[in-house]
């Protein structure tokens, strides 16, 4: 039976209220970079490297504040993935995703006080703030300060590859905030994880699989 609880503490909230924007900024601002035009752009040159610089300092202190905070909280219990099962777990998601919910299956990790994420989300997330997140802001760094940068690294620039990094990484996440804004649609309703992110309060239940 669902019910609704005080899921989301308001520290977390912000966090993400600021993580998403800073993303969304440097999607924006990355592109009109890389796709430069005079004639045709998102947001002017100059400006664009203004923002996506500033931009990608806020998010370096958010994403510090994200890491510490899951080792020194009790957050960091959502992140863990008992290696045991995990590939059972994975595939009935998978299923799920694929042909379950078009058939109006039951999900087979709801949302509990133990579990904010399925084991898919979880992975993603895993892969996401423990990877791809960092080698983004890494590789950020670099391209801003580039003497710290080493010359090259087996023929090739060391530059080039940190920018293709950053790039490769850059795209990653794009396509990753596409499938989040996608999955945060099954819900309780399409808008209900939407407006648990705002008010705090999300529709959980009780499962007896907590992994």
């Amino acid at each position: 039976m669902a019910k609704l609880s005080y899921h989301y503490p308001l520290s977390i909230r912000i966090w993400h209220g600021i993580n998403a924007l800073c993303i969304l900024l440097l999607i924006a601002t990355g592109i009109s970079m890389y796709y430069v035009d005079p004639n045709r752009t998102l947001i002017e040159f100059s400006w664009a490297v203004k923002i996506h610089n500033i931009t990608g300092v806020i998010l370096s202190f958010s994403y510090l504040i994200f890491f510490i905070s899951n080792i020194t909280t009790g957050n960091r219990k959502y992140y863990k993935m008992p290696l045991k099962g995990i590939g059972e777990r994975l595939l009935k998601q998978s299923q799920y995703y694929a042909f379950g919910m078009f058939k109006g299956e039951k999900k087979p990790y709801p949302i509990t006080e133990q579990r904010k994420f399925n084991p898919l989300q979880k992975l993603f997330y895993v892969i996401i703030m423990y990877i791809g997140v960092p080698l983004v802001i890494i590789s950020g760094w670099g391209l801003l300060l580039p003497e710290s940068v080493i010359g090259a690294f087996m023929g090739v620039s060391g530059i080039l590859i940190t920018d293709v990094l950053h790039v490769a990484m850059g795209f990653f996440i794009s396509l990753f905030l596409v499938i989040h804004i996608y999955v945060s649609t099954i819900g309780h309703t399409r808008s209900a994880n939407f407006k648990s992110i705002v008010n705090g309060y999300g529709w959980i239940e009780e499962s007896e699989n907590a992994k």
